[in-house]
């Protein structure tokens, strides 16, 4: 049977990466399966595609990777743009985020002129601010997974540092604006035939600010090899806590460090902390502070081989976000076995439920620190709920494989086809 042609837009697609260019080649990959698209993509992903596609040359035979000429005023995660990414200049990454838009669409254009597409979609990068102008072209417009909607908690602004606190309050009074303001979103949302948002949360916000009914598909997915045991922890063993982000202020590892110091002297326990950023030596020195910095193992950026090797030797995974969808390492750590421990906010709260882990009540710093302490204590003491969460979390894992996600894909093309 004929596979329709379908516009993809992915400014963040590569092979060999995670975060939003993991996101646009994994959902590529599914694409791929159920249509056969043309791919608009930064030019700076191009060595990576092509390596990738020569290594695997029965790989995505049916994808044909369109990629945009570069201008100097394009973003691009180069140091320099990644340092304006983290400040408040910020603005400046979306002006020349949208330029990048702007030019791939008269790219697009002139190739619906020769192939006709049947569908459009707009992928990567996946905040709601940026919904491109693949909507204007006529054919029936998917937009999603779409993220950004949620703000950053205000009462937990006080725990991000002075610069933390001053970006993410920054940023939740630009969202806020925005969420009103902003009319090439509010048109894409309403000509779109679909919208697909990435988290229960975005959901209730598109239907909020927007009017629009919304499918929810978790952007992220496990790896395709799920583990089949658990690991046990032996007798006197110490507990091993696994932490993995980028060393970012919203990412709020201060919260875990100061639940650790409120566990019973008696328990035996080490944290592996995985990534780095510019909050890491600040995260370091506090954990001196605390008195724990022995017991605080640091690993950097680990090839993801090496990580997730790491990972699969911890007993429980923590994530401490404040600001995030849903990271790629939750269920990575849920596919190795890895009880979750979490904020009940953000796309963790769709992932995560009793059969694999625990989501904390996000009321106040001090209430989430003490929710930390007691629940690693608890599963500490208790071997044999660890192993039925471990489980679970294997179980968890399945229900969000990109097979699942192919499924509700192609139900969704195929209704906005016949719509």
């Amino acid at each position: 049977m004929q596979k329709h042609r379908v516009l993809v837009s992915a400014y963040a697609c590569n092979p060999y990466k995670g975060s939003e260019e993991g996101v646009g080649w994994n959902w590529l990959k599914i694409i791929a399966e159920i249509a056969e698209p043309h791919v608009l993509v930064a030019s700076f992903h191009r060595a990576d595609i092509e390596h990738y596609l020569a290594v695997h040359p029965s790989a995505l035979k049916n994808v044909t990777f369109v990629y945009v000429p570069h201008r100097w005023w394009h973003y691009q995660p180069t140091p320099g743009w990644k340092r304006i990414e983290a400040s408040m200049l910020k603005p400046i990454m979306n002006i020349a985020y949208a330029l990048w838009l702007r030019d791939a669409f008269k790219l697009a254009r002139q190739l619906h002129q020769t192939e006709q597409f049947d569908l459009t979609h707009q992928l990567t990068y996946v905040g709601f601010r940026f919904p491109g102008r693949l909507w204007k072209m006529g054919p029936p417009f998917i937009w999603g997974p779409v993220g950004g909607l949620e703000n950053t908690p205000w009462r937990f602004l006080g725990v991000l540092g002075f610069r933390g606190a001053v970006y993410y309050a920054g940023r939740n009074l630009i969202n806020s604006v925005q969420r009103l303001m902003l009319r090439s979103s509010r048109k894409a949302f309403r000509k779109a035939r679909t919208v697909i948002a990435a988290t229960g949360g975005i959901q209730q916000e598109i239907k909020r600010w927007y009017g629009v009914d919304s499918h929810v598909i978790c952007e992220v997915g496990p790896p395709e090899s799920i583990a089949g045991t658990v690991l046990r922890r032996r007798p006197g063993e110490p507990l091993r806590l696994v932490w993995s982000a980028a060393h970012l202020p919203g990412k709020a590892l201060p919260l875990l460090l100061k639940a650790l110091v409120k566990l019973r002297s008696d328990l035996s326990w080490q944290l592996d902390i995985l990534g780095k950023g510019p909050s890491g030596s600040a995260w370091r020195k506090l954990a001196v502070e605390l008195g724990i910095a022995d017991r605080c193992h640091w690993h950097g950026n680990l090839p993801r081989d090496e990580a997730l090797m790491l990972m699969g030797r911890g007993h429980l995974f923590v994530i401490t976000s404040l600001k995030d969808l849903t990271s790629t390492v939750l269920l990575e750590a849920l596919s190795l076995g890895l009880p979750v421990v979490c904020p009940d906010h953000c796309g963790f709260s769709d992932v995560v439920d009793s059969s694999c882990g625990y989501k904390l009540p996000v009321k106040s710093p001090e209430a989430l620190i003490q929710a930390y302490s007691e629940v690693i204590d608890k599963l500490a003491g208790d071997e044999q709920q660890r192993q039925k969460l471990a489980k679970g979390a294997l179980c968890r894992a399945a229900i969000f494989s990109w097979e699942r996600k192919q499924v509700e894909l192609e139900a969704i093309y195929m209704e906005a086809l016949v719509r």
